[in-house]
């Protein structure tokens, strides 16, 4: 009789344990709740770039805009769908280069031939692949170009490649490069303008995560 009370009380302490075992498991499981983050446009971190070449050699020549008004969708869930949501407008008269002179020559000559006021545009499309579609409007041209991105943490850039040629541009380019022979001069005495112009559009998104 003795044996079989020890026994029996054997098996209820192992049966407490499994028991008391179990419970600790099933709350080392639990998983943490995933944070809810709210994603708005940050107006002052934006910076457009471009590089023109001029020369044989295609000697790089870099500015910016001082003013790029920026339209956005909202504060959104997605920070890519807020970035999808951006539209843009840039007056050609903020153009900077770090040199006044050429900078006013670029306004008369480039954009001033056909009577650009300002650049327009937005992002159509980002693929999963960094794929991005941007559309550009100038000189009553709407055309879309195709550039590669990334979106981590919340900061974006973008970078892209047009030609002048597609926005019917090449006059301006000319009379631009004919005010400023004496500066695109190579040293055989060759003056040449491209019409290629690379992109490079920087942003940050503010994130409010719960």
């Amino acid at each position: 009789m003795k044996h079989f009370t020890i026994i029996t009380i054997s098996l209820s302490i192992l049966l407490l344990i499994a028991s008391c075992g179990s419970s600790e498991t099933a709350e080392t499981e639990e998983t943490t709740p995933e944070k809810v983050c709210t994603y708005t446009y940050d107006h002052q971190s934006s910076v457009m770039e471009w590089t023109a070449f001029k020369f044989i050699d295609r000697t790089e020549v870099k500015g910016t805009f001082t003013r790029i008004i920026v339209k956005d969708g909202g504060a959104m869930n997605d920070p890519k769908k807020l970035i999808q949501s951006l539209s843009f407008s840039i007056p050609i008269a903020t153009i900077e280069t770090q040199n006044p002179e050429r900078d006013a020559k670029i306004a008369k000559y480039f954009f001033g031939t056909v009577a650009i006021e300002t650049i327009q545009g937005n992002l159509k499309e980002l693929k999963d692949n960094g794929t991005a579609i941007l559309e550009i409007t100038m000189n009553d041209i709407t055309k879309n170009v195709t550039g590669t991105y990334t979106l981590e943490d919340g900061n974006f850039a973008l970078e892209a490649t047009i030609d002048v040629a597609d926005w019917n541009l090449l006059k301006g380019l000319e009379a631009l490069n004919k005010a400023c022979s004496s500066q695109h001069r190579d040293p055989n005495g060759a003056s040449k303008l491209w019409s290629d112009v690379q992109l490079s559009f920087t942003t940050s998104l503010h994130a409010d995560c719960e």
